[in-house]
């Protein structure tokens, strides 16, 4: 029988180890450490192995491999993207970052979007014609998988927190002019005539208090405490099969959803296996949660305080109850902590959107004509508003898009592409703000949303009409 090493010179069987759930299935044996025999495959399990393997000897290993992963996932970006730095004239986000132009999915050779508008799913799928760019977006490691963030993010968090969110194993895949400004502003809806609460500044444990003390009241700074406060994580905690260079605080709610927005962080969903078919997510805004009513991007928990608590006792460790015993799992107390996290995101309102009305759609004194034949067509040919309702561009449900009818399952990067299954309608105010697109980031601008949904909806929209619906995103 064939053995592994862990510290203190204990030796483990393999036998043992593989019934704690180390199995290609889920996290395969090479990616965590364990020196598999590969002529025994071990049965699927839904669990994360328990006893890890001895740290330095994992760390040299993928800290060796992090190379090749990182070009892999580059390679496959290159091929399926534009990746190259085109700002749109004359189009800023919030804070003033350029907003980038243009579709950036490339084409299959030969075929053209207007020849894919014309052709069926049936036929699109026959020929193998959809997007690569179009098909799900698989994590920069996806047999690991794990939260990963970007360079900005951990840069600013060692500058004012002395925390380090580097991975040994892998870095961010995406580059920066495609992701949200950074950090991005703070908008109340309990003080508009503020403006940007956060005066261009990351709300860390370092600064939150003397920003928001006075502004807010006892329970909400309390509440943005907590969402600033580190606690352990999967990748970042003390124990030895962490993912960080030295035992970790961990990792706080704003290290993603920074200033209560995103910063273009990515994970992997904790509620499905096997481990090839968890989904990639891009971090979602918390701008509007007050008007939400379904929180995570297929999970449909029912409040912003549901969500608090899943993200801390569930996603933070992947779903696995037992590894986040082990890693230190942070249990918020409902009727205070729970409660206090939820009433300050509560507060997190929509960028100002001047040429709107009250109903939420264009000001017709304010808007170009562009924009008017942008709005005409969200609310007719496009089919936009019959999910994405003003004021707030949502209905706050969720809507299966059926997008595998236009590709065959394939294994991508230690991805299965295959079925998304229901989504939730993310609210399109202050869209231009927060790229990428989709739940797992897999559309860079909305001039790609806008072909995707052309496709997958049949909509067979005129090239003028595409530029004309971006026109109209862009001020919502």
């Amino acid at each position: 029988m064939k053995r592994i090493s862990v510290k203190h010179g204990r030796r483990v069987a393999l036998a043992t180890a593989v019934m704690l759930a180390t199995t290609g299935s889920l996290l395969s044996g090479s990616v965590l450490g364990w020196q598999v025999d590969s002529s025994h495959k071990p049965p699927p399990s839904s669990y994360l192995p328990v006893v890890e393997p001895d740290f330095a000897t994992t760390m040299q290993r993928m800290s060796q491999a992090k190379p090749g992963v990182m070009q892999r996932q580059k390679n496959l970006l290159q091929e399926r993207y534009d990746l190259s730095d085109k700002p749109a004239k004359g189009v800023t986000m919030s804070r003033g970052k350029p907003v980038q132009e243009g579709v950036r999915v490339k084409l299959k050779s030969g075929t053209s979007w207007q020849q894919l508008a014309d052709m069926s799913p049936e036929e699109i799928k026959s020929k193998d014609a959809f997007p690569a760019g179009f098909l799900p977006l698989p994590h920069p490691n996806h047999p690991e998988g794990g939260m990963v963030f970007p360079h900005f993010e951990i840069e600013r968090i060692k500058q004012q927190d002395n925390r380090d969110l580097t991975r040994f194993d892998l870095d961010f895949d995406l580059p920066d002019h495609i992701l949200p400004e950074f950090p991005q502003a703070i908008f109340l809806t309990t003080r508009p005539d503020l403006g940007d609460v956060s005066k261009g500044k990351l709300v860390t444990l370092d600064n939150y208090y003397e920003l928001f003390n006075g502004l807010l009241n006892p329970k909400q700074l309390e509440g943005l405490r907590l969402l600033v406060t580190p606690f352990p994580q999967q990748q970042f905690n003390a124990t030895g099969d962490r993912r960080s260079a030295r035992p970790s605080l961990g990792v706080a709610c704003f290290d993603c959803h920074a200033n209560g927005s995103t910063n273009g962080a990515t994970h992997l969903v904790g509620d499905i296996r096997p481990q090839e078919f968890r989904h990639r997510i891009e971090t979602p805004a918390l701008r509007g949660v007050n008007i939400q009513r379904l929180f995570g991007s297929q999970r449909a928990l029912k409040t912003v305080e549901d969500f608090t608590e899943f993200e801390q006792r569930a996603a933070y460790f992947d779903g696995d109850p037992v590894i986040a015993t082990k890693k230190g799992v942070n249990i918020l107390e409902r009727g205070s902590q729970v409660h206090f996290m939820a009433e300050f995101q509560e507060l997190l309102d929509f960028p100002p959107a001047p040429k709107l009305a009250v109903d939420g759609k264009l000001d017709p004194a304010k808007a170009t004509e562009q924009e008017l034949r942008g709005q005409a067509v969200f609310f007719g040919k496009g089919q936009c508003s019959s999910c994405h309702a003003p004021p707030y561009y949502t209905d706050n449900t969720m809507h299966n898009l059926q997008a595998e009818r236009f590709y065959k399952q394939r294994m991508i990067n230690g991805m299965m592409a295959s079925a998304d299954g229901p989504i939730k309608t993310f609210p399109l105010r202050g869209i231009k703000d927060t790229p990428p697109y989709l739940h797992d980031g897999r559309l860079l601008t909305l001039d790609d949303t806008v072909e995707y949904f052309n496709l997958v909806l049949g909509t067979k929209l005129s090239d003028q009409e595409k530029q004309d619906l971006v026109a109209f995103m862009r001020v919502l």
